[in-house]
């Protein structure tokens, strides 16, 4: 037994079980029409609680496969079929589910099967008995041959002596086919012996066949069609809308959906006839290349849908010309020639091109036009695509490109500025690679290079008037003529030696007059400035800051070692960070003033040759050191407060807010503790320098100090007490007496 053969046994045994009473032959037949999927689990069964597969099921079977149009009638047969097998089977066969639809919608005939009902009114009423398995039939069989042997040999007292017969000899030569079909058989040879007879009689015309008839009659819902057959067949109107010219006499084509229904009655279909052939067209138009004409839909996502031979075909929105659509809409109920490039026959998808009839042609013309290209060749062409870096342009099926660099001699932001889309223009030939599959044009090389034009007295020294076009931290370039362009370095736009942005002298379109500082002709190169219109600041400055002199500057810019302190545009000095306080210690410029702020200066040196000034700011009042020096003499003794400790020592402020440095081993107090920060006390200077304004004090000196002064007194009374004579000692012992009587 076949594969097959146990798949539909596997499947009649399942519809018995669940009782479904399915004609066998149409349950062989649908299986026979699955094919390969059967033989898959996930494609053997269909599951009825997925939404999605049902709809395939709709979609691809009962729609594409049937042939029949989407309706509620179709979703009814559905779920039918599923409460048929049962809700609780989720998983059902496939064949099973298909067999079902086709019961219920009537579609027999595309698998020429009869239905059920059919069989059973031609057979006679006695043998109208549910199918049973061959063992069964033959167990029937038996049965019948015994009894008939039985019959016979009660037979044997009244009747004659006959021969007796063998069981096994009765149901070998027994006919089975009269047995359950009620009939004899025929004979395979006389049958088709029958069927070559009747080839070519008139009016017999076989299932499923597509043939031609002719409209006799025409209604307002139906049409009467001829097809020489023993009765005429009836066609909805609706099948006819595409054609509403049709009149009787129109021979139109028709597919033979049954001889006879139920009522005798022959059943035609135009539109099942123009699918089938127009499916026959389109794959023989794939297969030949062929050139078909199509009638623009509507549009779709990502493309076109096009009505080729009845069929809706995708066209791609990549497959309409060679060139970016930009308007679909144009296209939109037009009829166009196509090319059908592709066919999903399992999905029933065409998929057709306009541009590949384009690309043909184009194809010849391109191969012409690269057999002439030549360098330096101008030609006219039509701007295809703009983008940023250039422009596309249609040589007449060769593409070329412009760069943005090579459409203006004056500078662009962008290539819409000299073309638009569509234009036509004449383009020279810059370069092509050696296959001349890209070819670079110019558009500019068909003018004369600017600078030819520049007039030839212009010179060094001249002033010219120019627009701003370009501006960059390092300076901005100026327009002084058509395409021709000059540079003004930054520093070159103010005498100032503090150099800035060009950002903040000129902007975008600012009218300048500037002077020519350096002119190539050759290279084409020129710089511009604009601070030699006006006078330079540094030719009069020693009239102006003479040394010694004060003035009032402002805070420019500060470094670690100083402040750049500017007096007026273009004249800048520097403060030393030791020339901004006679007093304070300072360890950058930011902690004694800020950028902008408003600083009083005294000119200390001036050098005019090398454009330098050194100025200072603690000279414009008097050095305070010169007081402290007869102040904080050394070991004078002032009351001071720790304002910082580390490990070397501290940091003390003494009167008039001079700091002192207090090394650690003269930090200890008379107690043995160390000073702490914030502690006041009193300090003895012990170094004093007013050249680096250094003052050196100690705590521990003043204590250790008086000690030894208390030592000494000791060791001179030690000394007179040697000497003591008996005067001393009776004048002493006086005192003592009067001392006691006193008390």
């Amino acid at each position: 037994m076949s594969k097959l053969q146990e798949k539909i046994e596997l499947y009649t045994n399942e519809a018995e079980k669940l009782g479904l009473g399915l004609n066998a032959e149409l349950l062989a037949a649908v299986t026979k029409g699955l094919g390969p999927s059967i033989y898959k689990e996930d494609a053997e069964k269909v599951s009825s609680s997925d939404k999605k597969e049902l709809e395939t099921v709709k979609k691809n079977f009962l729609i594409k496969k049937l042939g029949l149009e989407d309706s509620e009638n179709l979703d009814k047969a559905i779920e039918t079929a599923i409460e048929k097998i049962g809700k609780s089977n989720r998983n059902k066969y496939r064949a099973l589910f298909y067999t079902i639809l086709v019961e219920e919608l009537g579609m027999q005939s595309v698998y020429d099967a009869k239905p059920a009902e059919e069989k059973v009114a031609e057979a006679p009423k006695e043998e109208v008995k549910e199918e049973v398995a061959a063992p069964k039939v033959k167990e029937k069989a038996k049965k019948v041959a015994k009894e008939e042997v039985k019959v016979e040999e009660e037979a044997k007292e009244d009747a004659p002596a006959a021969e007796a017969v063998n069981p096994e000899e009765f149901l070998e030569n027994f006919d089975w086919h009269k047995y359950e079909e009620g009939i004899e058989a025929v004979d395979e040879e006389n049958i088709k012996a029958f069927e070559a007879a009747l080839e070519g009689t008139l009016g017999l015309v076989n299932e499923r066949e597509v043939i031609e008839g002719l409209v006799v009659r025409k209604t307002d819902r139906e049409v009467i069609i001829d097809i020489n057959s023993k009765s005429e067949g009836v066609i909805s109107l609706n099948e006819f809308r595409y054609n509403p010219d049709l009149k009787v006499g129109d021979t139109v084509e028709v597919l033979v959906d049954k001889r006879e229904d139920s009522t005798g009655q022959l059943v035609l279909s135009h539109k099942k006839a123009r699918v089938i052939k127009a499916w026959e067209r389109v794959n023989n138009a794939h297969e030949t290349g062929e050139v078909v004409n199509g009638f623009v839909k509507c549009r779709t996502r990502g493309g076109m849908i096009v009505d080729v031979f009845g069929i809706e075909a995708f066209l791609p929105g990549s497959q309409i010309d060679v060139k970016p659509i930009r308007d679909y809409d144009q296209y939109v109920e037009k009829t166009m020639e196509f090319k059908v490039v592709k066919i999903n026959h399992e999905f029933k998808n065409v998929v057709v091109s306009h541009k590949a009839l384009i690309e043909a042609d184009i194809e010849i013309q391109k191969k012409e036009i690269i057999s002439k290209l030549e360098k330096g060749q101008v030609l006219e062409g039509v701007v295809k695509n703009i983008t940023s870096y250039g422009v596309f342009v249609d040589l007449g099926g060769v593409d070329g490109l412009v760069h943005i660099t090579d459409l203006s001699w004056s500078r662009i932001n962008h290539p819409s500025e000299v073309v638009e889309l569509d234009q036509t223009l004449n383009v020279v030939i810059l370069d092509f690679d050696d296959e001349k599959t890209r070819i670079q044009l110019g558009l500019k090389q068909l003018n004369a290079h600017p600078w030819e034009a520049l007039d030839e007295n212009l010179k060094v020294g001249d002033t010219v008037k120019g627009k701003v076009v370009v501006l960059a931290d390092y300076g901005a370039f100026i327009e002084v003529a058509q395409g021709v362009e000059g540079l003004i370095h930054v520093s070159e736009m103010s005498w100032s030696t503090h150099l800035r942005s060009a950002q903040d002298f000129v902007k975008v379109g600012d009218e300048i007059e500037a002077q020519i500082l350096t002119l190539d002709r050759e290279d084409r190169k020129m710089s511009l400035g604009i601070k030699q219109l006006h006078p330079d600041p540094w030719s009069n400055i020693a009239e102006k800051y003479p040394i010694g002199s004060t003035h009032t500057g402002t805070v420019r810019n500060y470094t670690n070692f100083g402040v750049f302190v500017e007096l007026e545009e273009g004249i800048d000095g520097l403060v030393y960070i030791s020339d901004l306080s006679w007093t304070k210690k300072i360890k950058h410029p930011s902690d004694f003033t800020s950028v902008g702020d408003k600083l009083e200066v005294k000119v200390l040196e001036l050098d005019v040759e090398g454009r330098k000034l050194n100025l200072g700011h603690k000279q414009t009042t008097e050095n305070p050191w010169d007081a402290h020096e007869a102040k904080f003499t050394i070991n004078s003794i002032h009351e001071g407060t720790v304002k910082e400790k580390s490990d070397k020592g501290l940091i003390v402020t003494l009167e008039d807010g001079v700091e002192a440095f207090v090394p650690s081993r003269f930090t200890i107090k008379e107690d043995g503790t160390k000073l702490a920060k914030g502690d006041t006390d009193k300090f003895k200077v012990i170094e004093f320098n007013k050249e680096f304004r250094r003052v050196v004090a100690s705590h521990t000196s003043i204590f250790k100090a008086q000690e030894e002064k208390n030592i000494k007194v000791a060791q001179k009374k030690a000394e007179s007490a040697d000497k003591t004579t008996l005067g001393d000692l009776g004048g002493d012992l006086a005192a003592l007496k009067r001392k006691m009587e006193g008390k």
